[in-house]
């Protein structure tokens, strides 16, 4: 048994509290008890719980109250229901409320331990999810946004600060930098993950078909409404909308986006009545939005409430240390979704992939990989996998060495391989193991041949 499964024992019959907390003491767990109702609820405000046992009819507050009460605090707890025979029903709505199961009084002891095993064994998969995954974003930054350039360490951190809060946002970037990723990185890490995250590109639609989309419509609202439709921002209700290209909504939709989130109220097309909405909105766009202000083309007052808080995504051209990361991360992906087996990339073919200049952005990155991993037949990416477009000769290609290291032409090996590693560092911006595997040497054999030449 895991010792770091706490349990908490809510119930006013304090000797059977006590009872139900030292038989699960036996096998390990580690509880606490309360003795009514009102102390549960301070106890679920002060300290983290894995697993609230807690007494359905109580004197002074209910178990329904507790339930209610873990579910908002400890969103991650599961609540199992202790009740007579005679309230069973009572306890079948408090499953329908998030209970995870119930038990009849008095209790079974084999009974009662038996589901803390089965509960604390969802507890620890979901820590073992949670361990995993914050090993993945120690290395790779936040929930698949990838990076260990300076730049990305700098976004990093922001969608860290932000992403608790309910703050709108707006992503802004190039195409293929990812937008669409960080939207969901923020909700997955915010309060409202559990909820829906709903994402829409605004550029697709049409001004009438957006505005349904959005806000929903009645029956007869228009031609070929012929029936009543929920809109995304009520399918959204309690979590996270994401608008994709912000910047083309056209300035009559601009307005009723206003009111959404000045007002938190929708209204359907075809009415007047507004809706309720709870919605964090995280909007995008790829746009100089300051020249689309000042030509009239979006509305100021708008803009500001987009962008409480803002993010911006860097180039990829801009952040070339990340491409060796990126690349090995999408080899990996693809490799498993097309039961491919590639053993490794050549330094040629990487250097390839570091002199693009990747208009594309990640999302070009990532096809190309794709591409070249579907082609392959040796096991091994190489220049004849590359897709045309990053060929060393193609437009685009940014060679660090065209037009220069003729003079080198009959000099000393040694002269060299000290140009070349000199230059391989430039390009790679002084990162030695990227440096390393396009040069197609270890590590340490480019520490010390760095050495050797004093190459700063």
């Amino acid at each position: 048994m895991d010792p770091q499964i706490r349990v908490l024992v809510v119930d006013d019959d304090e000797p059977h509290a006590q009872a139900v907390a030292e038989s699960l003491e036996r096998v390990g767990y580690d509880c606490v008890v309360a003795g009514t109702g009102r102390e549960g609820l301070r106890l679920i405000e002060e300290q983290d719980f894995d697993i609230v046992l807690t007494d359905l009819i109580m004197d002074d507050v209910g178990g329904m109250d507790v339930l209610a009460k873990a579910k908002r605090e400890l969103p991650d707890a599961e609540v199992v229901i202790l009740t007579g025979h005679n309230t069973a029903k009572a306890a079948v709505l408090a499953m329908q409320a998030g209970a995870t199961t119930y038990l009849t009084k008095p209790l079974d002891i084999v009974e009662l331990r038996m589901v803390a095993d089965k509960v604390s064994q969802s507890q620890r998969l979901a820590r073992t999810n949670q361990e995993l995954r914050k090993q993945l974003n120690e290395r790779f930054g936040f929930e698949g946004v990838i990076g260990n350039s300076p730049l990305m360490h700098s976004v990093v951190e922001r969608l860290r600060q932000i992403a608790p809060t309910s703050a709108t946002v707006l992503i802004t970037g190039e195409s293929g930098t990812g937008k669409e990723l960080v939207a969901k990185a923020l909700h997955n890490n915010s309060p409202r993950r559990s909820k829906p995250f709903v994402a829409l590109n605004c550029a697709a639609l049409s001004e009438n078909i957006l505005e349904s989309e959005l806000f929903g419509h009645i029956k007869g609202a228009f031609t070929g409404a012929d029936r009543e439709r929920k809109g995304w921002f009520e399918h959204a209700n309690g979590g996270t909308m994401f608008l994709d290209e912000v910047g083309d909504i056209p300035l009559s939709t601009q307005v009723k986006l206003l009111r959404v989130l000045e007002s938190g109220e929708i209204v359907r097309v075809g009415t007047n009545e507004p809706i309720k909405v709870n919605v964090r909105l995280i909007s995008a766009t790829n746009r100089e939005m300051k020249g689309a202000i000042n030509s009239g083309g979006f509305r100021q007052d708008l803009y500001h409430r987009l962008k409480v808080v803002s993010v911006h995504l860097p180039p990829l051209r801009s952040r070339r240390e990340d491409i060796t990361l990126l690349t090995d991360y999408f080899l990996k992906q693809f490799t498993a979704s097309h039961d491919k087996v590639v053993t490794s990339i050549s330094p040629a073919a990487r250097k390839a992939l570091m002199s693009h200049s990747w208009p594309g952005n990640v999302r070009e990155l990532k096809n190309s990989i794709e591409s070249m991993v579907v082609v392959d037949y040796d096991g091994v990416l190489d220049l004849d996998d590359l897709p045309e477009e990053l060929l060393p000769s193609a437009p685009g290609s940014v060679d660090p060495e065209a037009g220069s290291g003729g003079h080198l032409v009959g000099r000393p090996l040694e002269e060299v391989e000290k140009y070349y590693i000199a230059e391989t560092l430039k390009l790679t911006e002084g990162n030695r193991e990227e440096a390393a595997k396009l040069l197609g040497i270890g590590e340490r054999t480019l520490y010390r041949k760095i050495k050797e030449y004093g190459i700063g």
